[in-house]
């Protein structure tokens, strides 16, 4: 069974071909970040501009990829057995570019429409086709297991209890940590987007060198909350109670600062995961979303899973970010479930 998955939820756009839930055919994204840099982050109105531009053609080149020849369709049947499209959450002038194009496929070919959680396909990427991973990942080895998703717009912690149930236990509260990575390195100069930025200007650096806050909240509270650090990044590189046009101290070293931010987030980050597995009563871990491929966070959490006999699933850093893989991928799971969607089908730019 093949889906084709398109995925417009913020600035990538993206669309897949994967067949029976585990096999990627084709994985085609293009990002915004020429677009969106000199602004330190996402324009929505931009972004939705540029996925209408190139939305079609994603779509063409997914098919091409897949061996699909668009030229030659309609065929004797549709070229895939459903189109599934995130319609959740996101910017909905965003969401809505994918919308249009997923139900205008799914009338033209006949096939079924599903409507994907974009926050849930996260989750779902880690159990697709990489390298090292020639077979279909048994759920029962895996679920109930903790999940968390971490990027731009989501630090969103779940108990899992399959591909398509999930219940939330902990949200952010202010910034998303990709968020909180992107002021950061606007603050160090750094540029966008901030977490591939702070990384690598982390390379060398002390992760002791700066006492960054570690917000943990409530001693048994799985909520985040990362818009202290990023003040803290601020008063440190300006000085106290300084903006962040104003000039940046002359004794400033630029690695220890970025590795010690990272230090904090992870710090964070694995306090809580370790929160929600002993409070659950669980050993398994399944990571998602674009800061997962963040290498120290990636070390650290390796360190968890052998210290605590914890089972820790991360997809590679190509499918961490925004893909129509994970769409697709989620979508077959939801089809096999009867969970269709019709063409009245609309963009929820909210978490549910």
């Amino acid at each position: 069974m093949r889906i084709l998955g398109i995925e417009t939820t913020c600035d990538e756009t993206g669309a897949a071909i994967v067949e029976d839930g585990f096999r990627i055919l084709s994985n085609v994204v293009v990002d915004q970040i020429p677009l969106h840099e000199r602004f330190g982050g996402v324009v929505p109105e931009i972004a939705s501009r540029a996925h209408v531009q190139v939305v079609t053609r994603i779509i063409e080149r997914s098919l091409v990829n897949a061996g699909i020849d668009p030229a030659g369709l309609p065929l004797e049947g549709p070229p895939v057995d459903a189109v599934a499209v995130a319609n959740r959450p996101g910017l909905v002038g965003s969401l809505l570019v994918g919308l249009t194009a997923a139900k205008a496929l799914a009338l033209a070919w006949g096939v079924p429409l599903v409507g994907v959680d974009h926050i849930h396909a996260h989750i779902y990427a880690g159990f697709l086709e990489a390298e090292g991973r020639a077979e279909r990942i048994d759920p029962g080895a895996v679920f109930p297991a903790i999940s968390l998703v971490i990027s731009g717009g989501h630090t969103s912690l779940y108990r899992s209890e399959s591909f398509t149930s999930h219940e939330l236990l902990g949200n952010t509260l202010d910034d998303a940590v990709g968020e909180a990575f992107d002021k950061a390195a606007a603050i160090l100069g750094l540029g966008y987007p901030g977490g591939p930025a702070i990384s690598r200007a982390a390379v060398g650096g002390r992760r002791d060198a700066v006492r960054f806050p570690r917000t943990l909240l409530e001693p048994d509270s799985l909520d985040f909350s990362f818009s202290g650090i990023k003040t803290a990044v601020l008063y440190h590189v300006k000085g106290q109670n300084a903006r962040r046009a104003g000039p940046t101290r002359e004794d400033l070293e630029l690695a220890d600062v970025a590795a010690s931010f990272e230090a904090a987030v992870a710090d964070v980050l694995v306090e809580k995961i370790r929160r929600a597995l002993r409070r659950e009563g669980l050993r398994r871990l399944v990571l998602g979303g674009g800061v997962a491929a963040n290498r120290h966070l990636r070390e650290r959490l390796a360190e968890l899973g052998a210290a605590e006999d914890v089972e820790v699933l991360v997809p590679p850093p190509s499918l961490c970010t925004d893909n129509g893989a994970m769409i697709a991928g989620i979508g077959f799971e939801l089809l096999r479930e009867g969970r269709t969607s019709d063409l009245l089908l609309d963009a929820a730019p909210l978490a549910s």
